[in-house]
């Protein structure tokens, strides 16, 4: 499910990395630490994606796309009266509707797909660069000036990241599980297409795409799609007869506070606190995804060079998104 972060005052919607400052502000200091919780609840929701994904397909070796199937069915189902309640039906006539929705099954199907071969850590750890990815597709692509401090931020960012994965890459272990190159390879094609949706949504403005619509047309894509591709797989679904209460309290998890609740959370808090300031705490991703991932699978940061890293790559994505503010 692609990452959507609507603008609070006209219904559209800007990416993570957007400079669109919002006059939105809290008339008291409770209600903005409040709205503040619901963007780090959002963030932290995002961060265990990959965490909680890998657990499904590794550990209770529930089949790929049968998780999006029927995780999103469940959503789909849940919020169907709510969404519709918002859509404006029409809207799916436009061709550029279709092109979102081809966007997001790439987006989703190698998304997941990642985290079957590859250590949940570095799919987030790949995820931090997409504010980059979209800042460099909008310069490509419609001549935008590139914000100031975009090479350090760059630079330091990779820096830290090579820092952060170390040796334990690439074969560097007996883990069957691992493809790394596989992983982040579809990892890096799942941001661009990311990144890519951003930049279409601040181009379609005119079309006054709401997030309802948005998500939506992303609950029917990834079902249809992922079920196709499920059929054509093979997929056995019979594993869910198999699993035990902590994998469906997982799968559940994934479901209600992936899915659901953190498209809810982000909502809700930029509408009050705005998307720069939002997009701002983007870096707490990687801090969920390095907590559930140590408690969840039992990966972690093994030296202090791959902590310094961490360090760097945290403070330095908050420092720049801070800073296009």
């Amino acid at each position: 499910m692609c990452d959507i972060i609507p603008d609070s005052h006209n219904g559209k919607h800007t990416p993570v990395a957007d400079t669109t400052r919002s006059e939105t502000t809290p008339n008291t200091t409770e209600s903005l630490w409040l709205w503040v919780g619901a963007s780090l609840a959002a963030h932290a929701a995002w961060g265990a994606y990959p965490v909680l994904a890998r657990y499904l397909q590794t550990v209770s070796n529930l089949p790929t796309f049968s998780i999006l199937v029927l995780g999103n069915a469940i959503v789909l189902v849940v919020t169907l009266r709510y969404l519709l309640a918002n859509t404006t039906l029409a809207i799916f006539k436009e061709p550029i509707i279709w092109l979102f929705g081809f966007i997001v099954a790439v987006r989703t199907t190698t998304n997941i797909a990642s985290t079957r071969y590859t250590l949940s850590i570095y799919v987030q750890l790949v995820t931090q660069a997409t504010p980059f990815l979209v800042i460099l597709l909008s310069t490509l692509l419609y001549n935008e000036k590139l914000p100031r401090f975009t090479i350090p931020a760059v630079s330091l960012a990779l820096i830290g990241a090579l820092m952060m994965i170390g040796t334990d890459f690439a074969g560097a272990t007996d883990d069957p599980t691992r493809q790394d190159w596989l992983g982040v390879t579809l990892t890096f094609i799942s941001i661009t297409a990311l990144a890519y949706y951003m930049v279409l949504i601040r181009r379609s403005q005119k079309y006054a795409i709401t997030g309802e619509t948005l998500l939506l047309l992303q609950l029917i894509v990834i079902v249809v799609v992922s079920g196709i591709v499920s059929l054509l797989l093979r997929e056995d679904w019979t594993q869910y007869l198999r699993i035990g209460p902590l994998d469906w309290t997982v799968f559940l998890a994934f479901t209600f506070i992936v899915f659901l609740g953190a498209n809810f959370w982000q909502i809700s808090a930029i509408q009050h606190i705005g998307a720069p300031f939002h997009s701002s705490l983007l870096a707490f991703r990687l801090v969920s995804a390095l907590i559930f991932a140590w408690l969840l699978l039992g990966e972690r940061l093994q030296s202090p060079v791959q902590i310094a890293g961490a360090v760097i790559v945290l403070v330095t994505i908050t420092w720049y998104l801070w800073q296009q503010r």
